[in-house]
């Protein structure tokens, strides 16, 4: 696929094979990330991977964290924060229509809470990554993250890998850091699971609506 028929063809992976991505491929998609620009060529970036054994340990860590009632604490203020207007709008119609595709009515909170609860199980996916920059570093640098990120995730698109980005990673960062290489100083900004899609999933048919062209630019001659 060229970059075009990447970015149209691409959504976001939440029903995977067990099957794991070869090392080879995730060291050459993050090798080929690393090109990506920053501003001042500062490379603000870290990703840590985690996998295989390391990645169970992982998940029931965070769950366990989950079961007690303990409440997320993230490093930097979750991208649902401050949301107003039209951004609460969609913020709100992204969570009914995944909801709608999984046959979930919006007054069932057992089955929300259930379906929210994979995403620190990874949806299954055998790897996860997580991205951080140093906690001293502001907004701008998080855009130069966001790039790179983006760059992995078409780099997978182009190998037939899934991937799905998820804030809520950040959520719970003393059992990611208990575990994965988090370079000391730096604060995590979300996380990344990916692997091979299962076929036949249903939560694989979730699709998100993108506003019009003329809604998200201007343009003035």
């Amino acid at each position: 696929m060229n970059v075009t028929e990447t970015i149209r063809q691409r959504y976001s992976v939440r029903g995977f094979r067990p099957d794991p991505v070869p090392e080879s491929i995730i060291r050459e998609v993050i090798d080929v990330a690393r090109l990506a620009p920053s501003a001042s060529n500062t490379q603000p970036w870290h990703v840590a991977v985690v996998s295989g054994e390391a990645r169970r340990r992982l998940q029931a860590a965070i769950l366990e964290e989950i079961d007690a009632g303990k409440a997320p604490y993230p490093g930097f203020p979750p991208g649902g924060a401050g949301l107003q207007g039209d951004y609460k709008r969609r913020q709100y119609a992204c969570a009914f229509g995944y909801y709608g595709t999984m046959g979930i009515a919006r007054d069932d909170l057992d089955a929300r809470r259930v379906l929210g609860r994979k995403n620190w199980e990874f949806f299954g996916a055998p790897h996860a990554a997580f991205l951080s920059m140093p906690g001293t570093m502001n907004r701008g640098n998080a855009l130069d993250v966001g790039i790179f990120m983006q760059s992995i995730m078409l780099l997978f698109a182009e190998r037939g890998i899934g991937c799905c980005p998820q804030g809520a990673l950040a959520h719970y960062p003393d059992p990611v850091r208990a575990v994965a290489s988090i370079p000391e100083g730096n604060v995590i900004l979300c996380g990344l699971s990916f692997g091979y899609e299962a076929p036949g999933e249903r939560i694989n048919q979730v699709r998100m609506p993108r506003e019009a062209l003329d809604t998200v630019a201007s343009f003035v001659s």
